[in-house]
């Protein structure tokens, strides 16, 4: 039975609202069933599927099929953006088997935990690694999955824009920069604005581990111009640079590191 966590929409007229937002789960999912305790609301920012895991190799449907040792090769090619022969080691890993079905059996086993563990009610939206068509399935009543929408909650508006733009890695969603800038132009005006991937600001884009600047959304920067928010909520780079600084009267926080702190961010109003 999916979304059978405590109800926490009850209120009173004079009660403050707390959400706890998270993204890049990555996989964990013992933490994601604590991760909206104590609050009224849950907020997912995306990638719930772990494919591989670039602090713990053994972890990930990729190490799962092909074990640590290839796990480790793969993972030294990318950092040192060798995507060529990344790309030539992985087509070599998969010869034979059918890459698509050992891939949706890995991410439906764990989208069938992960969503059976998120609290009523749960506001989501995916990340680039995630599969949107699969949500459907999984997602309960009491989750409310958004992209390129808006949603209220306790007062103030929220406007949810998930999926990643296209790079090298070719992660499952991956979209346009014109299709990705009409979802953050259909929001209008929020208070907070929630998306996957970051504003495109270097020190909100860098990797400190990976050691590369990931894809941020320029559309997300001038939004915020714009439209001036109260926050804006994003996750996707794991060790940024900065995980938090203003623009303008903007609070920019990076909330990605769910996966190995298991740690919700709090927001109270």
């Amino acid at each position: 039975m999916r979304g059978t966590g405590p109800d926490r929409r009850k209120k009173t007229a004079t009660s403050r609202t707390r959400v706890h937002v998270v993204s890049d789960v990555h996989g964990n999912t013992r933490a994601l069933a604590r991760a909206g305790d104590g609050a009224d609301a849950l907020i997912c920012l995306g990638d719930l599927v772990l494919f591989l895991d670039y602090a713990d190799h053994s972890r990930g449907i990729f190490p799962d099929l092909f074990g640590v040792e290839n796990a480790d090769r793969i993972v030294a090619l990318r950092t040192a953006r060798r995507f060529e022969e990344a790309r030539a080691f992985g087509r070599d890993l998969w010869a034979g088997r059918d890459r698509n079905a050992a891939i949706l059996e890995g991410v439906r086993k764990q989208y069938a935990e992960m969503f059976a563990v998120l609290p009523t009610p749960t506001y989501a939206t995916y990340g680039n690694v995630d599969v949107p068509a699969l949500w459907p399935e999984y997602a309960g009543p009491g989750t409310t999955v958004l992209d390129g929408e808006r949603v209220e909650i306790g007062g103030r508006v929220f406007g949810f824009v998930g999926g990643g733009l296209r790079t090298p890695m070719n992660t499952p969603y991956e979209i346009g920069d014109e299709e990705y800038a009409a979802k953050v132009e259909a929001l209008g005006p929020v208070d907070v604005l929630c998306s996957h991937i970051p504003p495109e600001v270097p020190e909100l884009t860098y990797d400190t581990v990976a050691r590369r600047f990931e894809r941020g959304s320029r559309a997300l920067l001038d939004a915020i111009h714009r439209t001036r928010p109260r926050y804006a909520l994003f996750g996707h780079v794991h060790q940024p640079l900065a995980r938090r600084m203003r623009i303008g009267v903007t609070e920019c926080v990076n909330v990605g590191h769910f996966a190995s702190t298991g740690r919700p961010w709090a927001l109270e109003w």
